[in-house]
């Protein structure tokens, strides 16, 4: 433990004081001292204190009543590490002592070695505490929803209403829009907040699997299954599940999830025993689900029982004025993750970014400026914007560079690129590029390797 940590030490007497302080002091750390619970919590609001210890009896406020009004004060942060001390303790003291949030309970006369071990775990804790606290806040950074704009303020408005309640929630909006963030806003502001959130793309799992993700499996049900699995609505008890692309999800999948969502129970794949499950389920999907259900492709009961509460997730076409605002999160978080020097954009890149249209919305917006925060100097300027974007090329193909060429190599140019453009529209999900192409899945496999087509490549035109 490093030295210079300051302890807190707050008791009537004297005597206590001396020795504790001598005894922190032999170990390296700073001490300051109290004789009563007044002067400590004074202490408390005036200098950095990283661990405090609490005689129990004390003249005016005691030290369980300091030990409170230290918990009331500082909701919501991370608690300082308390140790409470006393000559005339019980065991119902410690309990209650405890539940206020006490890291430990010494009863006096205090051992030497015993209160050095307990100040250091306590310290340990602490900075254990500190640093789990900063990982959340960066976490929930990399979530955080960015807006000013009209459009914003009514969804967020609209989130508030919803959140707090056990409503079920359908988002709906194009890809790349940001319907996760507003699953996760949900939940962090719902009653089941302190539970998991659990994320499934059902677009990404085939439906001869899905039922297995969903609602787990026994051993042996089918090949592969060699031991049993915990389904996601199990991971998910006492929290949120958020069915992503809930159009693509199959039938018989649908037809399970009815039943969960109508009694809370549900069968493991192979299973016969009923499980019990108290979870809440967010909705999204960038398909129109009452299309679906005329299609006969959804079953319009489950529609029904997910499209309690619709919520549109905006596209960042009808939200232009949002994205200087968005420019600047981002590239502020893309230089912390990258270790970079805080980096500003020139008033052109600005202006540029805000007269693109962005089909692929926030998540195309995101990836352009991570390149660029790479790429650039210190400042971004036009010139590491993407060519369609700064104006070194114009969009679209330049037909005299093909008078050399054949008919069949123009059509097989224009074909790949076809291909790119509706791979990056369907985040490179297969299965929705084939349906969008009007092509089967093998077939579009089949060009794929045909034209060397990479996972990942952006087409050279954005539609």
């Amino acid at each position: 433990m490093p030295a210079q940590h300051t302890i807190l030490v707050v008791d009537d007497e004297k005597n206590i004081r001396r020795t504790l302080r001598m005894v922190l002091e032999s170990e390296d750390y700073n001490v300051l001292d109290a004789g009563t619970a007044e002067d400590g919590l004074r202490a408390l609001e005036e200098s950095q204190i990283h661990c405090a210890l609490f005689d129990l009896k004390l003249p005016g406020i005691s030290g369980m009543d300091a030990l409170s009004k230290l918990q009331e004060s500082t909701p919501g942060e991370t608690p300082l590490p308390v140790i409470v001390i006393s000559g005339h303790g019980t065991v119902g003291d410690a309990v209650q002592a405890t539940k206020l949030g006490a890291f430990d309970f010494l009863e006096k006369p205090l051992d030497r070695d015993r209160v050095v071990i307990t100040v250091r775990n306590a310290l340990r804790q602490g900075a254990m505490a500190q640093e789990v606290a900063g990982l959340r806040r960066q976490i929930e950074g990399r979530f955080e929803m960015i807006g000013s704009s009209p459009v914003m303020q009514k969804l967020f408005a609209e989130i508030s209403k919803v959140a707090p309640t056990r409503g079920r929630v359908l988002i709906t909006g194009e890809s790349g829009t940001g319907k996760e963030l507003i699953a996760r806003a949900i939940h962090e502001n719902s009653q089941v907040k302190d539970g998991p959130f659990v994320k499934v793309n059902c677009a990404a799992i085939s439906p001869e699997l899905i039922e297995s993700e969903l609602f787990g499996h026994e051993k042996g049900s089918f090949t592969g299954a060699t031991s049993r699995k915990r389904g996601l609505f199990e991971v998910a008890d006492g929290g949120s599940l958020f069915l992503d692309e809930i159009g693509d999800m199959s039938l018989s999948a649908q037809a399970k999830l009815l039943r969960v969502l109508q009694t809370g129970e549900l069968t493991r794949v192979g299973g016969e025993r009923v499980i019990h499950v108290d979870v809440r389920v967010v909705a999204a999907t960038n398909k129109s689900l009452q299309q679906e259900v005329e299609a006969g492709r959804f079953r319009e009961d489950l529609y029904f029982r997910l499209n309690v509460i619709p919520l549109e997730s905006p596209p960042l076409r009808e939200r232009l004025e949002d994205v200087p605002e968005m420019v600047q999160h981002f590239v502020s978080e893309m230089c912390k993750e990258n270790g970079f020097r805080t980096k500003r954009a020139d008033p052109a890149v600005i202006e540029r970014l805000t007269r693109y249209e962005w089909p692929g919305n926030v998540r195309e917006l995101k990836n352009i400026i991570e390149r660029v925060v790479i790429m650039s100097d210190e400042t971004i300027v036009v010139e590491d914007l993407p060519p369609y974007l700064s104006g070194a090329s114009k969009p679209g193909f330049d037909l005299a560079r093909y008078k050399d060429r054949t008919l069949k190599d123009f059509k097989e140019e224009m074909e790949r690129e076809f291909i790119l453009m509706r791979l990056d529209e369907h985040d490179w999900n297969i299965s929705r590029t084939a349906t969008a192409l009007g092509i089967e899945r093998t077939n579009l496999h089949k060009k794929l390797k045909a034209y060397n087509i990479q996972r990942g490549e952006t087409p050279a035109v954005k539609r």
